[in-house]
């Protein structure tokens, strides 16, 4: 074995979990999720049938990832997030698979402590959202939400800056962050990378 499951976990056979991944105390994996190599699944935490986890993603404690569920390479699940896959839940009208709804974390999202993502969602490539949000929409990447419902309140870098932009040669908005050494373009709300195609 390549990875460490604490012994009071369960892991309902089969999965995949890959090389270096930890698994720390009371977690439940269910069988046929998938998990990655480095990643870290804190305490408390259930993580459903057939959820995809990428590699390199930090589940912290009391998270619930369900059906449906992807999360992308380098994704960061706060404290006590919760994931739903029902729009309309009723206890005594069970829900088929196929009337579940998919959520999809792209890489490097990070997800406040206490959110909650409601299903049926996309969140962009290193967008963050903040704690005890309500993502009810789509996120665009690098864009940073938060609220109840959550809306968009500016840019984050991929280090984990909020982006300042400013207009530059050619009314072109530039930020930078200290932290990721590298520089960005605002172009029709949406933000790329300097060296990135970002084609109308």
């Amino acid at each position: 074995m390549t990875y460490f499951v604490h012994e009071s976990s369960y892991i309902d056979e089969p999965v995949s979990i890959g090389s270096g991944t930890k698994v720390w105390h009371f977690s439940h994996i269910m069988k046929g999720s998938i998990i990655g190599q480095n990643c870290v699944i804190g305490q408390n935490v259930y993580i459903d049938a057939n959820v995809v986890i990428g590699n390199n993603v930090k589940v912290q404690n009391n998270v619930s990832v369900f059906k449906k569920v992807t999360l992308e390479d380098n994704v960061f699940c706060g404290p006590s997030a919760v994931f739903t896959n029902v729009m309309n839940p009723r206890s005594a009208y069970r829900k088929k698979l196929d009337e579940y709804d998919s959520t999809l974390v792209k890489k490097g999202a990070t997800i406040g402590a206490n959110s909650t993502i409601v299903c049926g969602v996309v969140i962009g490539e290193f967008a963050f959202i903040g704690a005890g949000s309500v993502v009810t929409k789509d996120v665009l990447p690098y864009a940073l939400v938060y609220g109840n419902p959550a809306r968009q309140h500016g840019w984050m870098s991929e280090g984990g800056n909020k982006l300042n932009f400013q207009k530059k040669r050619n009314d072109i908005m530039v930020a930078s962050c200290s932290i990721c050494q590298t520089e960005y373009i605002l172009k029709n709300n949406r933000v790329f990378k300097i060296n990135e195609n970002h084609a109308d």
